[in-house]
């Protein structure tokens, strides 16, 4: 049988989601956020939909990062209604977080093109 991913959905075992890099989720949230606000399930959502499912963030890991960019000043939060009528946490990009994500997303194409160069066969 195939292992429940979080959804409830099942992938093959020889196919698990990928496990994130350290250091890429505060990547992967910035990004998300260029979309416009969003609530913490809307980020993960966005994560695991633009990824084809292949990474899905844990709750834990998603709300800490949102803690600690938010403390750093790269997002602003607000509080808002969800969709389904519940209070929630909006955050947007601050200026500090566009020019972050600026960054980090040049230092990650730098980074996935000497890899990919390392794999290419000789």
């Amino acid at each position: 049988m195939f292992p429940p991913t979080r959804l409830g959905e099942y992938r093959p075992m020889s196919q698990p989601s990928l496990d994130l890099l350290q250091g890429t989720l505060d990547l992967l949230v910035l990004r998300c956020l260029v979309l416009g606000p969003m609530h913490g399930y809307g980020i993960s959502s966005a994560i695991r939909e633009r990824t084809g499912g292949e990474i899905d963030v844990v709750d834990a890991a998603l709300y800490k990062a949102l803690y600690r960019l938010e403390r750093d000043d790269l997002l602003v939060a607000t509080w808002g209604v969800s969709d389904n009528n519940r209070r929630a946490k909006y955050y947007t990009l601050g200026a500090a977080g566009r020019r972050r994500l600026r960054e980090e997303e040049a230092r990650w194409r730098r980074y996935s093109a000497a890899v990919d160069r390392l794999l290419k066969p000789a």
